[in-house]
């Protein structure tokens, strides 16, 4: 039993019998308490098989309305204390018995505990029915119950609804995504076959195929379909400038004529199916454009992040040999010009001395950043975008492809060593992307959706361009910073474009956390209907502070646990059909089997931690690393044969939920205690003055590794020996003695990319004091956070 934050008006009412002892809901804790009718509302529903029992207090504010929604919802209360009370819980939310023989299936035990909801749940600020109480169990025990007007119209409503499905996409998997796959125009139906696999190391090579002999093409997909079913003059992107004010917008119809002409001029210049085109530029229309295009003609794209060295852009140009680059001139990001020409210029010198040698660069001028007349120009081998691309036809034939070719490549950071090529094949990636899209953000053809991810990554590619338009959805592509001029900026162009699926990161979250709320509250923010989350495990104070105060505690989360590799989506919360526990991704998404194993690889069962591997393929999965297949098998499929091993750890709690503690190498063993370091992280980050934390281990001659954590403050809160000392006692308190930090670095900032990607490898250097190491850091937002935290060593 639990109690917990209902949001969502009661089901029909009906007045309940005089409760006898024996069919009170059963609780140790409450067997002998004297029960009475709350006298604060009228209206009651008791039920033996819905009532949840619970200590909460209740919001004084609304206790004496017969209207509050809060009150209205508790149904008994102690005689001796109104603190203890039955709290109906809607039927729909709970998974009837008729499920019961589906999660009795061994494929279906990690959601076997969704029949009985948690114990205890935690205190959750700012709530507009009922405040919960004080002396409360873990982050685990807290649940935020989706209202019951946004369960009734969700994709998936219910957890049993869910079950049902995610069992028949375990049990006929074929079948399943079969179904999924029809929605989209094939030229030719795959193979009998829908899918082959080995993904055991132990039976021979890895091999993954889905839909092998479909024939089809993803672009097509994602524009010439839409247009086909009446979409042409719906909005297909909005693009909002670096400066407020500057924006432009391209219909279905448009977009498509303006892939079209590129495509033309990519074969006109000899660009073939197969061939590979390296895109090097920022959030301009330009940058989902190229990859259409590319994928229109069957070329291969590698997206480079605009904010990479022209060390590590010359890596990736001397690994996939592309026959062309895009870029642009330059671009404004924030208040800082970036010239992305000179970088690129750069990387095709080096290219070139180590005998790859590209002869064609298309560049867009970017004009808001850097006029023509002021760009360094290579004769020969540069053409202007705007001087050669309008001039081509607006139709382009489409080059039908296996669902098997390669859609696109996209190298990892690079941070380590030679940066990998993930290979994405077209056919699964396009039915996985766009079925997660749709169920994870339960979206409908009336929402615009804005995710703050760049096309440089996994997040771009798959819930930037080719997910949403696959789906027909208006999406908003933003070239600026999130806190330029000012830190409300992202809320301003919500309330501008109407946003109501909002899709960011934990680290911009916690940023705007620390610039206080005054920032958000001056806007309406009235249209977001669901939220996001991606990249990092979001602690629980982020979360609730997104809820509340960015979602105005009516948004549900998607807080999805994904991977470059996976292509899409792996576990996420689906809105409406389940309750949310803050900082948890909650449950697998339909085909995806996660296991938790141990050291030697057993899997483990029910509530414990481990690493966290995955069992069988799924559409969306990466097939090889380019060019190192080897490589591919032995980072992926070695460490624990039969899976696919995804480098992080990750608890189940005793409800079945997944909690992802972060990458196995940050974990730190401290006298043999092994710690994750986003657990010390959210612990930090809970103590009042802190917005943000990033732990890493260093060398203890003790214990084996030591604790220390960079710390940033709130906005106007000074550095002292006291709060240093309140924040080790924080972590104490949440963990235990074993997790107290050794150190504690001052840190006015992290070292981030662009994208907000924390670069721990830099601070493990600083912290080691191994600063002759500390390798590139060019791809950073704000280089030079790393002297100032140097600075700040010994303080």
């Amino acid at each position: 039993m639990a109690s917990c934050y209902c949001n969502s008006p009661s089901p029909s009412p009906s007045p309940p019998p005089s409760p006898p002892p024996s069919s009170l809901p059963s609780h140790n804790n409450y067997n002998n308490i004297r029960w009475k009718r709350n006298p604060y509302h009228t209206r009651y529903s008791y039920s033996n098989n819905n009532d949840i029992i619970g200590r909460n207090r209740i919001n004084l504010n609304n206790s004496n309305s017969k209207s509050a929604r809060g009150t209205r919802r508790i149904s008994w209360i102690s005689k001796h204390d109104p603190s203890i009370f039955i709290l109906n819980f809607p039927t729909h939310h709970l998974p009837p018995s008729l499920f019961q023989s589906a999660m009795d299936s061994k494929q279906l035990r990690h959601v076997e505990s969704m029949t009985t909801l948690p114990s205890k749940a935690g205190k959750i600020s700012q709530l507009n029915a009922l405040i919960l109480g004080e002396a409360l169990a873990s982050e685990e025990d807290h649940l935020i119950i989706p209202s019951h007007d946004f369960s009734a119209q969700a994709h998936v409503s219910s957890p049993g609804q869910y079950l049902k499905m995610y069992r028949k996409s375990i049990e006929d998997p074929a079948g399943f995504w079969s179904d999924f796959a029809s929605h989209f125009y094939w030229k030719q139906k795959w193979e009998q076959s829908v899918y082959t696999e080995n993904v055991d190391i132990r039976k021979g090579s890895i091999n993954i195929e889905w839909f092998k002999g479909g024939i089809t093409n993803i672009c097509y997909n994602c524009l010439d379909a839409n247009i086909a079913a009446g979409d042409g003059e719906k909005i297909a992107i909005y693009w909002e400038g670096n400066e407020p004010g500057v924006d432009a917008t391209l219909t279905y119809k448009q977009l498509l004529q303006r892939v079209c002409q590129l495509a033309n001029y990519l074969k006109d210049v000899g660009i073939q199916k197969g061939d590979a085109v390296l895109i090097y530029l920022p959030m301009l229309m330009e940058l989902p454009i190229a990859m259409l295009a590319c994928a229109r003609i069957g070329a291969v794209h590698s997206v480079v992040f605009a904010g990479f060295s022209s060390e590590s852009l010359a890596q990736r140009i001397i690994d996939c040999k592309p026959k062309i680059v895009i870029t642009c001139n330059a671009v404004r990001r924030g208040s800082k010009t970036i010239c992305l020409k000179d970088i690129v210029d750069a990387a095709l010198a080096e290219s070139t001395s180590n005998g790859t040698v590209v002869d064609k660069c298309l560049t867009y001028e970017n004009g808001s950043a850097l006029k023509k007349e002021s760009t360094n120009w290579v004769e020969g081998r540069d053409t202007w975008w705007q001087d050669f691309i309008p001039k081509y036809s607006d139709t382009c034939d489409v080059e039908w492809v296996d669902a098997e070719d390669p859609l696109f490549l996209l190298y990892t950071s690079g941070s380590t060593g030679k940066p990998k090529g993930v290979l994405h094949t077209t056919g699964g990636y396009m039915v996985y992307t766009a079925t997660t899209f749709k169920f994870a953000f339960d979206y409908k053809p009336s929402d615009v959706y804005w995710c703050t991810a760049d096309c440089g990554w996994i997040t771009g590619h798959s819930y930037v361009t080719y997910g949403p338009l696959l789906n027909g959805a208006t999406v908003i592509i933003f070239e600026g910073a999130p806190n330029y001029p000012d830190p409300g900026r992202c809320w301003d162009i919500v309330d501008k474009y109407k946003v109501s699926i909002f899709y960011t990161a934990p680290t911009l979250i916690r940023s705007l956390m620390r610039e206080g709320n005054e920032h958000v509250t001056r806007y309406s923010r009235k249209s977001l209907r669901v939220l996001g989350s991606v990249g990092e495990p979001i602690n629980p104070s982020a979360w609730r502070w997104f809820f509340n105060l960015v979602g105005d505690s009516r948004c549900p989360i998607s807080d999805t646990w994904w991977q470059t590799e996976t292509g899409g989506f792996m576990i996420t919360p689906l809105p409406g059909a389940w309750p949310q526990k803050p900082g948890s991704a909650t449950f697998p998404f339909f085909g995806i089997q996660p296991v938790l194993v141990d050291e030697k690889g057993i899997e483990i069962g029910g509530e414990c931690s481990g690493y966290l591997c995955v069992k069988s393929s799924w559409p969306g999965a990466f097939r090889t690393l380019y060019g190192d297949h080897e490589r591919y098998e032995t980072t992926y499929f070695s460490a624990f044969p039969g899976y696919y091993f995804s480098g992080d750890g990750c608890s189940r709690d005793k409800d079945g939920y997944y909690w992802l503690t972060g990458r196995v190498d940050d974990v730190i063993n401290v006298s043999g205690h092994r710690i994750g370091t986003a657990e010390v992280e959210s612990a930090l980050v809970s103590h009042p003055q802190c917005a943000e934390a990033a732990v890493v281990g260093v060398e203890h001659e003790v214990k084996g590794q030591g604790i220390y954590a960079f710390v940033t403050l709130v906005e106007g809160v000074p550095y002292s020996d006291d709060l240093r000392r309140s924040l080790i006692m924080t972590v104490r308190k949440q963990i235990g003695a074993f997790a107290a930090p050794d150190k504690i670095h001052w840190a006015p900032g992290l070292p981030k990319t662009r994208s907000g990607k924390i670069m721990r490898r830099i601070l493990r250097k600083i912290a080691s004091k191994q600063l002759d190491e500390l390798g590139d850091i060019s791809t950073l937002a704000d280089p030079g956070v790393v002297e100032e935290l140097i600075s700040l060593a010994d303080s």
